[in-house]
């Protein structure tokens, strides 16, 4: 029974294939020569970018890099767009329930800068204080504001239709990280309004190693290269360099070919079931799962009661049993979840723990899978006692 889905799901036939079917068929470099092999890897990886750009509804696929995952993605905005715009006492905000992947960039940031960081909290229900937004764009010095769509410890769906326009009325500029929503829930980026936007392929389906990060086209232009050499040049000769167009500017060398063809497959395999039958599943799951949980003596489940506001992840305590032990004897009864703080320490330190356990589903989890982890957390009761 695997339930450790927020951390990366299992992957479909359709996707292996299609990554062996790069290796065995058509195996060369891209963008780089005439002969027919080159020009149908070259195109198998580019439809990958259209299907991105249908999935999300992205209006210029020119605008989508693809990137080893969401946080690269967020790396190449911080040294990209950061490094040329953040100044000294700047503010970059961002939440009390990121991941570290969304702090530690603007942590290197801030120090390399002088800017400051500061948080949006998290209430006891695991919803953002968004008064806590309010008073840092009332400084007028906010310049990016960076949030989780969904919280990969909570499940909590923040409010982008609230944030995105407050952000932008203050002049701010917005980076949503995708990584936890992107697979679970239909995402529009023309109805969504940011300015940044990255997600993981491994997380939905896809394989490990290849991401996505969308910007809108005019703040892209105003972005120095990432990484030199490859395919972002357009000229180099000896004392300088011209760049590619975009999205070839932030693609230096070869890219990872086989795995975005592969996200391709899984793109159009979730496209299949329809993103609002993904997202309708899990509310149902996981609203079963939080049933019969809260029926379990001991057990503490954190985020919010409110079903429309959280996604497919359930993260716990039980008594005083440390979640490493539970996690140990569910994977005794065949049960993966997960167990620690997530990547997400600073939401450790307001929930006052040290870690937490995990439960997160997929399309692919059903009710038995719940009811087998619900066995197995009773016989957890009966080891300890409680």
């Amino acid at each position: 029974v695997y339930l450790d889905n927020a951390s990366t799901t299992q992957k479909p036939l359709s996707v292996i294939e299609k990554i062996t079917e790069y290796y065995k068929g058509y195996n060369a470099n891209i963008h780089r020569a005439v002969y027919a092999l080159a020009e149908e890897a070259t195109a198998e990886y580019e439809k990958t970018r259209d299907k991105v750009a249908e999935f999300l509804n992205i209006r210029n696929r020119e605008e989508i890099i693809f990137v080893r995952g969401t946080t690269e993605a967020i790396n190449l905005v911080a040294y990209s767009w950061g490094r040329p715009h953040i100044k000294k006492d700047d503010i970059i905000v961002v939440t009390e329930y990121e991941h570290h992947s969304n702090i530690v960039p603007w942590q290197l940031l801030a120090q390399e800068t002088g800017a400051r960081l500061e948080y949006i909290g998290v209430d006891d229900d695991g919803e953002l204080v968004l008064e806590d937004l309010e008073r840092h764009l009332a400084t007028g010095r906010v310049r990016l504001v960076a949030f989780s769509l969904m919280s990969n410890v909570l499940g909590t769906i923040s409010d982008a239709d609230r944030i995105i326009p407050m952000c932008k009325k203050a002049g701010a500029l917005v980076l949503v990280d995708g990584a936890q929503a992107v697979p679970h829930m239909p995402v529009d980026m023309q109805r969504l309004g940011c300015d940044f936007f990255a997600f993981s392929g491994h997380k939905m389906m896809g394989p490990t190693g290849v991401g996505v990060l969308w910007a809108r086209r005019d703040v892209l232009d105003t972005m120095v290269p990432f990484q030199g050499g490859g395919d972002m040049i357009r000229e180099v000769h000896k004392h300088e360099t011209t760049w590619n167009d975009l999205p070839y500017k932030f693609e230096a060398g070869t890219p990872n070919i086989a795995d975005v063809v592969g996200l391709g497959a899984a793109i159009d395999y979730l496209t299949g079931i329809g993103m609002e039958n993904m997202r309708r599943h899990e509310m149902e799951l996981t609203e079963y799962a939080l049933g019969r949980m809260s029926a379990i003596k001991g057990v503490e489940i954190y985020g919010t009661p409110d079903m429309k506001k959280r996604g497919g992840v359930i993260s716990f305590n039980f008594h005083d049993v440390h979640p490493h032990d539970v996690a140990q004897l569910l994977d005794d009864d065949g049960i993966a979840i997960r167990s620690g703080h997530h990547c997400a320490q600073v939401l450790m330190e307001r929930l006052d723990v040290a870690a937490t356990s995990r439960a997160s589903f997929y399309i692919y989890n059903t009710r038995q899978d719940v009811d087998a982890m619900i066995e197995s957390l009773e016989n957890v009761a009966r080891v300890f006692k409680i």
